[in-house]
């Protein structure tokens, strides 16, 4: 009998200790973290390739991209979208966010630079090369980024200003959402000729530049990044920040043609 209440006593101790252990390594396991980066639609192939990097050393996250023009990105922060990060492709929606008190305080920084280039369909016999004959008669339709939402509009407009163009184009310029959109009208010839970042350019097979706007024509095309203050994943968030501007980021970067800050 006492062997018998002895074996007992070893079984329900081992039993005991098995769940024990089972708990402190449930415990110990990593909750998945979701993280909602809001981006400008120029940053989307580089952006891609730097959260799938960043998943494989970091198994417990998903990085969840949403890309638009800036504006728009503004727009559904302020109104309570799901974001724990914004990358912009200006200043102007970052500082709009920062004077509303939406930013994590100390985590902006500026990250990029880019240029606008003029482009047109890679097989445009229009015979364009140079800003100032947009005003021609051989372009029927000019595609530009949308002024009051769209950056790459907003830098679009000052340049042609500055080039004392905007006004001769008017009637033929078409707008786009967002930058991709621009780019994808020149690229299917659906526009003669548009204003887009060089970077942009640069991953588009269909099109063609054919001039960079001129020095002093338009402000510094800044890219500025932040964590935003009601994030839910405050330090992934941080992490994923410090992450994007390692240097082997900054090489992914400049492979995409931006100018590393």
């Amino acid at each position: 009998m006492k062997k018998l209440l002895t074996l007992m006593a070893v079984c329900l101790l081992a039993l005991a200790s098995g769940c024990g252990g089972q708990s402190q390594s449930t415990t110990a396991a990593k909750e998945p973290v979701e993280l909602h980066v809001s981006a400008a639609a120029s940053l989307t192939d580089v952006m891609n390739e730097i959260g799938k990097a960043y998943e494989e050393e970091h198994p417990d996250v998903k990085v969840v991209f949403n890309y638009g023009s800036s504006g728009a990105l503004q727009q559904a922060i302020e109104n309570g979208g799901t974001a724990d990060l914004f990358f912009s492709a200006a200043q102007k929606q970052m500082d709009a966010l920062d004077k509303k008190g939406l930013l994590k305080e100390g985590t902006r920084k500026d990250l990029l630079q880019n240029e606008v280039v003029l482009i047109v369909p890679k097989d445009s016999d229009k015979d364009i090369t140079s800003f100032d004959q947009l005003t021609s008669d051989k372009l029927q339709h000019i595609a530009l980024g949308e002024p009051k939402g769209v950056p790459v509009g907003q830098y679009s407009e000052e340049i042609l200003t500055k080039l004392g163009l905007l006004d001769g184009i008017r009637a033929k310029a078409v707008y786009g959402s967002d930058v991709r959109q621009v780019l994808a009208w020149v690229a299917s010839g659906e526009a003669d000729a548009g204003l887009v970042y060089a970077t942009d350019a640069a991953v588009e097979p269909s099109v063609r530049v054919v001039a960079t706007a001129p020095a002093g024509t338009h402000k510094p095309i800044i890219y500025p990044a932040a964590v935003l203050k009601d994030t839910k994943h405050l330090d992934t968030a941080k992490d994923f920040l410090t992450f994007v501007s390692n240097d082997k980021n900054k090489e992914r970067f400049a492979k995409y043609g931006f100018e590393v800050k």
